[in-house]
């Protein structure tokens, strides 16, 4: 996952999407530690969500569901991907092999997304796309390249080439969802994000967190006008679809800003009790993460403001 939209939206939207059974409604999240092994800078996604890269010694720790069984991706540069499932026992060190690839498309592949100009982000992934037609993942990369040069219509074009090679493909519905948002068609926004949900059976935080953040700007909009119980409505709406996609998210970097997105909804529904609830449940998950003070600070002002108020 890529995610950041307001910040998330470029973040976020780029790589979340869980094709794997999820406790999607669960109140008490539980992690695990794993360490995985394997190239330098290698990707590592766990249920299709980006948890990073390894570093120069090929280690990457980070904390994952516990329980269930989940599918563990790892993808190096000048390496054939490789997918395989990570079973409840799995826990400490894990260690996955990648051969060397000479695949051209998927070079080219490799190349676009590492790149950080959109430009030539776009033209590596139509020559993966040229060396190999039926390639839907570079199909999906060329339209996120695309959306984030604003080229909807061009990047609506690629999602139907996508989704035309995978019939059924959450992560691009929920692009698609993206890029209906970025052109003001909200309804038709909302449609795609909760299809890709129904695609991914339960399951696709990337779609989940776009319909959050579409009715929380919604939110946003009925307070700028003064009707705040359409306001209110809307934020608890917004924050049942935050709550989803943290659920989903597990120990992933990206669950961090969910979390502030969840958090801050509540607070502006004036539901405090409920805000604290989720900053005090990322603290218990993350309690040295670089933003647990920060969290730890929102506790206690809104304590403040509870006891003012009562």
């Amino acid at each position: 996952m890529r995610i950041k939209f307001e910040k998330l939206s470029a973040l976020l939207f780029c790589g979340i999407l869980g094709a794997a059974a999820v406790a999607v409604a669960a109140q008490k999240t539980s992690l695990r530690d794993l360490t995985v092994l394997s190239e330098p800078n290698a990707s590592v996604w766990i249920d299709d969500v980006g948890y990073g890269q390894t570093d120069e010694k090929g280690r990457l720790a980070l904390k994952t569901f516990a329980g269930g069984t989940h599918r563990l991706r790892v993808r190096a540069a000048g390496f054939r991907e490789v997918s395989q499932p990570l079973t409840a026992a799995q826990t400490g060190e894990l260690r996955v092999a990648l051969a060397k690839t000479t695949d051209e498309a998927e070079l080219a592949f490799q190349q676009a997304e590492a790149e950080t100009d959109k430009e030539k982000a776009t033209g590596l992934y139509q020559k993966a796309l040229r060396l190999r037609p039926a390639f839907p993942e570079a199909a999906l990369g060329l339209a996120r390249a695309l959306l984030d040069r604003n080229e909807t219509a061009a990047a609506l074009k690629a999602i139907q080439t996508a989704r035309r090679l995978r019939p059924v493909y959450p992560e691009a519905t929920a692009v698609e969802g993206r890029i209906f948002k970025a052109d003001n068609q909200e309804e038709k926004a909302i449609a795609s994000f909760k299809k890709a949900v129904t695609e991914g059976r339960g399951v696709q935080p990337e779609a989940l967190t776009g319909l959050g953040l579409l009715y929380k700007e919604r939110a946003e909009n009925f307070g700028s006008s003064g009707d705040f119980e359409s306001e209110k409505e809307n934020y608890v709406l917004a924050a049942d679809y935050f709550k989803k996609a943290v659920a989903q998210l597990g120990g992933a970097p990206d669950a961090t800003t969910v979390y502030q997105f969840l958090g801050d909804c509540y607070e502006r529904a004036k539901m405090y009790t409920e805000a604290i609830a989720v900053y005090e449940e990322f603290l218990r998950l993350f309690p040295d993460a670089n933003e647990a003070e920060t969290f730890r600070s929102f506790i206690v002002q809104l304590q403040k403001r509870i006891r003012e108020e009562q």
